[in-house]
């Protein structure tokens, strides 16, 4: 099985229309045969549309699967978290697998949340009132606190791990937040992005995937263009796209083609 992998395209606010991002990535997914291409969240600002553009592709790619979770610019409008929560459109992935067709491999998704534990350097922080006064997810609503969110993504996440070891799976997982505290960047003068660290992800899902013995995790959010990093038997994989805008430019190239090309990863699991 040759599967793709990428995050964080952002169509809307690198304007890119949905039409010409699905052609780009069908012709060229079909070219290399990719037989299942996974999207680890931050497709769009609106749910909806993520979705629309997901089932657009996957109707291009068929057969071949496609396969996609939320990430936090996706839940920033039009889905609760109930509707997050609940099962959806085959192509949407959280909380949820797909079983690879002559192998062992068990495809698990989860979108994730954080904690505020990568942010353990600062002392007396109320992270809540910064998230709510600077941060894109004031918007969300959960009927919860973020720190008891991301308890219910690894209630969910051990839940599938036990099911995958009791079907004797090798896993690969999927999520939109980092799992791990090597990827989060500490400044001694940055206050912005220190603070900015609690709303990154957290580290207890690494450490739960790696007891596991998860093989391979795909990730986003990050936009630094991380490259694989592997802790013991498990493989981090960062593939992120990120912005391309007047103000902020994280790409290396100047069109959105060449970029997703690079910024694609196209592994085998067999």
């Amino acid at each position: 099985m040759r599967v793709g992998l990428i995050s964080d395209l952002h169509l809307d606010i690198n304007r890119i229309p949905i039409e010409d991002a699905v052609k780009i990535q069908a012709d060229y997914l079909l070219q290399q045969q990719v037989d299942l291409y996974l999207i680890a969240g931050d497709i769009t600002n609106y749910f909806d549309q993520s979705l629309a553009f997901v089932k657009q592709l996957q109707q291009a790619l068929a057969p071949r699967q496609v396969r996609f979770i939320a990430g936090n610019h996706d839940m920033l409008h039009d889905r609760s978290y109930a509707a997050l929560e609940a099962p959806g459109d085959l192509t949407y992935l959280h909380n949820q697998f797909i079983d690879l067709p002559g192998t062992d491999w068990r495809v698990i998704g989860n979108n994730g949340w954080y904690d505020y534990q990568f942010a353990d350097n600062l002392t007396g922080r109320d992270f809540l009132t910064w998230k709510r006064a600077f941060w894109v997810d004031a918007t969300i609503k959960q009927p919860m606190t973020d720190p008891e969110r991301m308890d219910r993504v690894l209630d969910q996440t051990r839940h599938q791990l036990d099911a995958a070891k009791a079907a004797d799976k090798r896993v690969f997982f999927m999520t939109h937040f980092a799992p791990v505290r090597d990827y989060i960047r500490y400044t001694d003068d940055d206050r912005f992005w220190n603070m900015a660290n609690a709303l990154m992800g957290s580290p207890r899902l690494g450490a739960l995937l790696e007891s596991y013995g998860v093989e391979h995790v795909l990730f986003g959010h990050l936009h630094q263009h991380h490259g694989p990093l592997v802790k013991g038997n498990t493989e981090y994989l960062n593939q992120a796209l990120g912005y391309h805008k007047r103000r902020v430019n994280e790409w290396q190239q100047s069109d959105f083609a060449t970029e997703w090309v690079q910024r694609l990863r196209v592994i085998e699991l067999k």
